[in-house]
């Protein structure tokens, strides 16, 4: 990795790129994300982020009802934690392929993977075929997400980038108001197969949109950075993936035998994160690596939290599923809120206060949320506490992705963008591993089982909010 130098008084990098070096035009632009020098870019760009959002809202809330009827409900956790652990190894190529050879590959490649992937799912005959196709999907949704951030770096002048990422929250709020109700409905009438065989029909329309503009991404980036791809980062991938696999596995095992697949995942994992993360990131040191760090803390206590709520609201509180994923719209909704409060000129001022909010806004969502386990509380309590925790995420999340983009030199973006995202899937995979471990060994279904997740994500989500400070660069010597 390049080191990023600052220039005296700044703690942004002096080598940061210009809009011209961006991937646009030279000429003075004052125009925002939707004028006409990026409006198909943005577009597509969007448009991908709500194929992925409308996935990710329709699986929460079709994944109860999907594990039943495949009776599979111990393998709950890995539907989703094996979706993070495949987009692992995808995430490090597509930051390599990125930055050699332009971000028009990995992200049609992510597309088009992605699609497969809920072909397999909703085809699936047994509990592991269906999880074998959240892994490809997986595939998919880590070359596509990189591939994006990448896009946003260098097609973007700074001066827009947290614009950018407000319309990828902004992608969301749809999704997160007529996916569970459509979901639902579609689970309850058709069938939960078709919540995934109906998705992939959409995958060619963001492709289409963003196509130009990429290739002339493509022509000037190949032209800069020649073809190979370092193939040691590529076989360190492969190690993170299948550590953190191992590792799942194991967690499921409730045996004296798992421990020799968590060693073994611990072998293949601890050497691959230290190699592939900026150094420092385990222990938060200052600047990119506790930024990098921050991400998959934010991502893990969430998502692993979100993932057990629709079943326990279906199985603890006799909610339908429609009822049950209704209950996260209104995180999706306030997630959009938060990001586009990141947005506003005045939030550059105050990126790592934003990110601390966003940790405790997570924290108490968390916390609200497991208050729905007592039945004399009514279960909207969970949309009330959800809309507190998306508003923190979108804060959180967004200005995570601004300050990163500002730590990275312009021959890093891929790299970085793919450290960003690796941390994002490993906290998810670790998180929801933990969650899957508690919720298996205190008694699969059991009250105590889902308050102790709850518990336990608070917990982490708290650490982060006392790790952000960490997150400000060291001020430059004389």
């Amino acid at each position: 990795m390049v080191p990023v130098t600052t220039a005296p008084g700044s703690t942004k990098p002096s080598d940061q790129p210009a809009p011209a070096d961006s991937g646009t035009d030279a000429a003075p632009d004052t125009g925002g994300v939707l004028s006409g020098r990026y409006r198909a870019l943005t577009l597509g760009i969007v448009s991908c982020v709500l194929l992925v959002a409308f996935e990710a809202t329709a699986v929460n809330t079709a994944m109860p009802v999907a594990a039943r009827a495949l009776h599979g409900l111990g393998l709950y956790a890995f539907a989703f934690s094996g979706y993070f652990t495949a987009s692992l190894l995808a995430m490090v190529v597509s930051g390599e392929w990125s930055d050699k050879r332009g971000p028009l590959g990995p992200l049609a490649a992510g597309i088009g993977t992605f699609g497969v992937g809920l072909v397999i799912a909703g085809t699936a005959q047994n509990m592991w075929i269906f999880v074998a196709g959240r892994a490809v999907q997986g595939l998919g949704g880590g070359l596509l997400i990189v591939a994006l951030y990448v896009v946003v770096g260098r097609a973007y002048p700074e001066r827009l980038r947290a614009s950018v990422f407000a319309a990828f929250s902004a992608a969301w709020v749809l999704p997160s108001i007529v996916g569970p109700v459509i979901s639902g409905s579609v689970t309850q009438h058709l069938g939960w197969r078709w919540v995934f065989l109906s998705i992939p029909v959409l995958v060619l329309l963001p492709v289409l949109l963003m196509l130009p503009q990429l290739r002339r991404l493509q022509a000037e980036d190949t032209r800069a950075r020649g073809w190979g791809l370092d193939r040691r980062r590529i076989l360190l991938a492969v190690a993170l993936a299948a550590g953190a696999g191992l590792l799942e596995y194991a967690g499921q095992l409730l045996d004296p035998l798992a421990l020799l697949p968590a060693a073994a995942g611990l072998a293949l994992l601890v050497p691959a994160v230290l190699r592939l993360l900026p150094r420092g990131t385990l222990r938060a040191a200052r600047g990119l690596p506790t930024v990098i760090l921050l991400r998959g803390l934010a991502a893990g206590t969430f998502f692993a939290a979100e993932s057990f709520i629709p079943l326990m609201l279906v199985t603890q509180r006799g909610l339908s599923p429609t009822l049950a994923g209704l209950s996260l719209t209104s995180g999706g909704l306030s997630w959009a809120l938060g990001s586009w409060l990141q947005g506003r000129p005045w939030a550059d001022r105050h990126r790592v206060l934003l990110i601390r909010l966003g940790f405790a806004m997570s924290a108490t969502a968390i916390t609200g949320a497991g208050l729905a386990l007592v039945h004399g509380i009514p279960p909207y309590v969970v949309a009330c506490a959800w809309a507190v925790g998306g508003a923190g995420m979108g804060m959180t999340i967004s200005s995570v992705g601004v300050l990163m983009l500002g730590l990275s030199a312009p021959a890093d973006t891929g790299e970085n963008s793919a450290s960003l995202q690796v941390s994002d899937a490993l906290g998810n995979v670790l998180l929801t591993a933990v969650a899957g471990v508690l919720f298996t060994s205190l008694g699969t279904g059991s009250s105590g089982a889902f308050a102790s997740i709850f518990i336990t994500m608070t917990v982490v989500a708290l650490l982060g909010a006392a790790l952000c400070g960490r997150a400000r660069t060291p001020a430059p010597g004389p």
